[in-house]
């Protein structure tokens, strides 16, 4: 059985698939346009697209945990671990106040990932149009990198799990949780783009991603207690 904490990080990518297809959206539409008109070509160029980009996801996820580890090391384990931990459920906090529409405070954070992106995004023509899964790939591991708070979020935590495999392993489950929306938003653009704007839909997924936060506040002498368990380890 998966350890609950990847089970959580993979339900946060589950419930933030409201901001994936706000983020998102417009890229995977523009593939459908692209791509071949029956539908049953294109699910593999966009399950190659999703796959590329959860790969950048896990490669991220890799280098925080790596960086995590090291920051430990610069003092006593514990203390850095609960700093780590508390800044990770803030933003959190802040992704679930951002989807709910209640404040905007995340989009600062966004907008300072657009620096990295700003190099990256012309490298992204190289591989338009993407009528073949094997352009869809290298183009998702570059839409990867595109400045998302709710990726954000779940790779502040994976600074707190002191490991590169447990960091790329929760980065995973994440962006596997991000799969189902993307792939419907693919297939079913116009229908499902309606479905994830619904205030309702977004205010629901909002408040839950929320509650992991608040839960992880109020946890964080454990530093999660069961909610992270096998990922975030109290040294």
């Amino acid at each position: 059985m998966p350890e609950t904490g990847y089970i959580a990080a993979f339900l946060i990518g589950l419930l933030g698939g409201t901001h994936c297809v706000a983020m998102c959206g417009g890229i995977v539409g523009a593939l459908s346009v692209q791509m071949p008109g029956r539908s049953v070509r294109q699910w593999p160029i966009h399950l190659a697209y999703n796959l590329g980009r959860i790969t950048t996801y896990t490669v991220l996820g890799v280098f925080a945990g790596a960086v995590g580890s090291a920051g430990m090391l610069l003092g006593d384990v514990l203390p850095v671990q609960l700093a780590l931990y508390v800044a990770a459920n803030v933003m959190l906090i802040l992704l679930g106040l951002y989807l709910t529409g209640m404040t905007q405070l995340l989009a600062p954070v966004e907008r300072a990932g657009g620096v990295l992106w700003r190099r990256i995004q012309p490298y992204t023509s190289r591989f338009l149009p993407a009528r073949t899964p094997a352009r869809a790939l290298p183009l998702g591991l570059l839409w990867g990198f595109l400045p998302c708070g709710l990726v954000y979020s779940v790779l502040a935590t994976s600074l707190v799990t002191g490991s590169a495999v447990r960091g790329g392993l929760l980065m995973l489950a994440f962006g596997l949780g991000t799969l189902p929306n993307l792939m419907l938003a693919g297939m079913l653009f116009k229908r499902f783009r309606d479905f994830t704007r619904d205030t309702r839909v977004r205010f629901v997924a909002g408040l839950v991603v929320l509650g992991f936060g608040v839960f992880g506040l109020y946890h964080a002498p454990s530093l999660g207690g069961h909610l992270w368990s096998g990922v975030v380890c109290a040294t």
